[in-house]
């Protein structure tokens, strides 16, 4: 049965279009639909955030006051019982242990589905032990959900954001748009899916698939890092400079600096375990869900 009450846990980058995607799904019909926000950001007199409410608002979500980091876990379990769908929105920034947290109150509120946030590559795949720590967690929580039956998940591996290509702290694609280093080789693929495309297929997964259950598959373009250098060619109108990093280079760079995010995660991507898979076989391809490729957001978002 498609869940008659849902509340998502944040609304940020992805939690904002899961909502916009949810509120406005034909199967919504009269589900009750709120986002769970701290207080300071509900009571806040921040313009951009007040248009963020207003918005919120106008699309006929309830505000639900929480938040998952100072909260205890009777309190998080308390405001998840009204709801018999929960969607973990929260991203990888809180403090270690947050997840697990959020999975338990979500298994004891009784609520009968809970989507948690593991919106990124295949950590069963991946495994423990690997370059990024925060990782295991993610396996922990996996481990908690399989370990019980008396609440059904929903796993949606997604890639990471198509955004995130770009973004020169992550180191493919230079600030200026004039060089790309492959990481590991120029073979390595990376899945990829923008916000408002995981946006998109979550609704359609709740909304329309309420039965799925497990892990499942998404994607919005799986591409090489020749194909990344070769989009910002066509896309900045010129040659890029190329380069690679092994991953020895980049396993060195990680124990000269070994508490630097961004720096676990390219040893993880240049080593290309669980990075990528085939779009056709994903649940969008399966029910025709259109997807932006790398090449669309980069027509669209890079400057030539």
């Amino acid at each position: 049965m498609a869940p008659t009450s849902i509340l998502v846990l944040g609304a940020g980058e992805l939690g904002g279009a899961v909502l916009r995607s949810l509120a406005k799904h034909p199967s919504r019909a009269d589900t009750r639909l709120a986002v769970l926000l701290r207080a300071s950001t509900i009571n806040s007199k921040d313009d951009s955030k007040q248009r963020t409410i207003a918005d919120i608002k106008d699309l006929g979500i309830e505000l639900v006051a929480g938040d998952l980091v100072e909260q205890s876990m009777p309190k998080l379990e308390e405001i998840f019982q009204p709801f018999d769908t929960v969607i973990n929105c929260s991203g990888m920034s809180a403090p270690p242990g947050t997840q697990i947290i959020v999975a338990t109150a979500a298994i004891a509120s009784g609520c009968r589905k809970y989507f948690p946030w593991q919106f990124g590559i295949d950590y069963d795949t991946i495994g423990r032990n690997s370059a990024q720590s925060l990782f295991s967690e993610q396996l922990d929580v996996r481990d908690l959900l399989r370990s019980q039956s008396h609440m059904e998940w929903t796993v949606i591996s997604t890639g990471m954001f198509t955004s995130f290509i770009f973004e020169p702290a992550f180191g493919i694609v230079s600030a200026e748009r004039d060089s790309v280093t492959a990481l590991g080789s120029w073979e390595n693929s990376i899945t990829t899916t923008t916000a408002e495309d995981i946006g998109k297929i979550v609704a359609e997964v709740v909304l329309s698939h309420p039965q799925t259950n497990g892990v499942l598959f998404a994607a919005g373009d799986t591409v090489s890092m020749q194909q990344i250098a070769d989009v910002v060619d066509k896309v900045m109108r010129r040659k890029v400079q190329r380069s690679v990093k092994s991953v020895a280079q980049l396993l060195k760079e990680l124990e000269d600096a070994p508490h630097d995010g961004m720096k676990k995660y390219r040893v993880v991507f240049a080593q290309g375990v669980g990075v990528a898979w085939d779009k056709e076989k994903t649940f969008n391809a399966q029910y025709n869900i259109d997807t932006q490729t790398v090449e669309d957001w980069a027509k669209e978002n890079l400057k030539c």
